[in-house]
């Protein structure tokens, strides 16, 4: 090859490289913006069932997509398209109303549905939620406070059976008005009852608009103790959870 052919060959390899480059960028963002988004779990709120330090994949194509699952929150319209509604029971990444940060929850509320805490127990449209005891534990929030907690499996009316944990029966939010879920809205409920700021605090939470759902959580696939960034590597091996990735989450 000739030094005219060599001079040649580097701007094309070079002009090829950052094609491809911005080809793969182009994927990434298109993958995160359509199909699965990863989120991390900073809170206690949904214990035991994601811990902090859990990262979870949300599908954003099961429900279709809103406002919040393009970035940014563009979108030219209202509402929802494509997809199907959310199941009672599925684990939901969404906006609040009240809120400029996502959340992740529990479906427990469809549009129509009567709620109400009373001593504890769930109701769902005036019927106790069946609850079977589990065991005792220790529940530890982002603030690394550390608790007794009663561990329960608690069914739903469609079968969907998870855990949850209580501190105890007579909580703030343990005893509370009865909410009527709106048309085209959701009640979210964390796992770790005592300790989740949910769809009981209107002013906070409140019911969820369905343009407000981001994706609905599928598994996790990282999980590392303490909310230490995934980034220092240097402490993976003393506080990676391995038994705690690669796992479907419901």
């Amino acid at each position: 090859m000739t030094e005219a052919s060599k001079s040649k060959a580097k701007p094309s390899e070079f002009r090829e490289t950052v094609t491809v480059i911005i080809e793969a960028l182009i994927i990434a963002l298109v993958f995160r913006s359509f199909l699965y988004q990863p989120f991390s779990i900073p809170t206690a709120s949904l214990q035991p069932t994601l811990l902090i330090g859990d990262y979870v994949i949300a599908s954003k194509f099961t429900w279709g997509y809103g406002r919040y699952s393009f970035p940014f929150g563009i979108i030219p319209f209202e509402g929802r398209i494509f997809g199907r509604e959310p199941n009672r029971g599925d684990i939901a990444v969404f906006r609040p109303v009240p809120q400029p940060d996502n959340y992740i929850k529990r479906v427990i509320g469809l549009p129509g549905d009567r709620i109400q805490m009373q001593n504890g127990r769930l109701f769902i449209n005036g019927e106790q939620v069946e609850r079977k005891f589990v065991g005792r534990a220790t529940d530890t929030d982002s603030y690394g406070t550390s608790i007794p907690v009663m561990v329960y499996d608690e069914t739903l009316p469609n079968g969907v059976t998870h855990r949850i944990n209580e501190i105890s029966d007579d909580g703030p939010l343990d005893n509370t008005i009865e909410y009527v879920v709106p048309a085209g809205h959701y009640f979210m409920m964390g796992d770790n009852r005592d300790r989740s700021q949910d769809s009981r605090v209107l002013s906070a939470v409140g019911y969820v608009p369905a343009g407000n759902l981001i994706g609905k959580g599928e598994a996790r696939f990282f999980s590392i103790k303490n909310n230490i960034p995934p980034w220092q590597v240097w402490q993976w091996p003393a506080n990676v959870r391995l038994d705690r990735m690669f796992q479907s989450i419901n």
